[in-house]
């Protein structure tokens, strides 16, 4: 079994979501949101930090993936944005994880099969994907989404290094 942590990450608004595969599928974990409260910048960064770091000491995952920034509609949002990714990153590796970063068309194809699906069609197929009894929230859904992305990345690299000859182990790709 391995665990992964996806971070939807932003200033105001992170998600998280925990999946386990087991059997080359996804078991629901956990997820939620971390609501920022309106604080000057470099405090809602180690909020952040604390949260992700608090997440990853409480579930334990093996690996964490993370959403990549996006252009904005202005340079200063996408610089807080991109701040907070890196206070979810930095806590992630300080726990000791291998940290995967993917692109919103990535996860959204992986998840929905459309790479410029929205946000409702997201939260469906997660729902779905997971077989949860409702929807998640927008941003827990998302970063649900992230870690079905960073699971089916894992498969295809497992399927492309040979039919069984590699596996998982304590979170790295072993092949033989």
């Amino acid at each position: 079994m391995t665990r992964i942590l996806g971070i939807d990450p932003g200033s105001r608004k992170t998600g998280y979501g925990l999946i386990d595969i087991q059997r080359g599928g996804a078991v629901y974990v956990a997820s939620g949101v971390v609501r920022i409260p309106d604080d000057p910048l470099p405090e809602r960064l180690k909020l952040i930090f604390d949260a992700v770091s608090q997440i990853a000491s409480q579930y334990r995952p093996e690996h964490m993936a993370v959403e990549n920034v996006f252009m904005s509609k202005s340079a200063g949002s996408a610089l807080k944005l991109g701040q907070a990714r890196g206070a979810a990153i930095v806590a992630g590796t300080h726990a000791g994880l291998p940290v995967a970063e993917y692109e919103a068309r990535k996860v959204k194809q992986a998840v929905v099969g459309n790479g410029a699906a929205d946000k409702l069609q997201v939260q469906h197929m997660v729902k779905t994907l997971l077989r949860l009894p409702a929807a998640p929230q927008e941003d827990a859904a998302d970063a649900l989404a992230v870690a079905l992305c960073h699971m089916h990345t894992m498969q295809t690299l497992i399927q492309t290094a040979g039919s069984g000859r590699s596996r998982f182990r304590r979170g790295r790709l072993t092949i033989s």
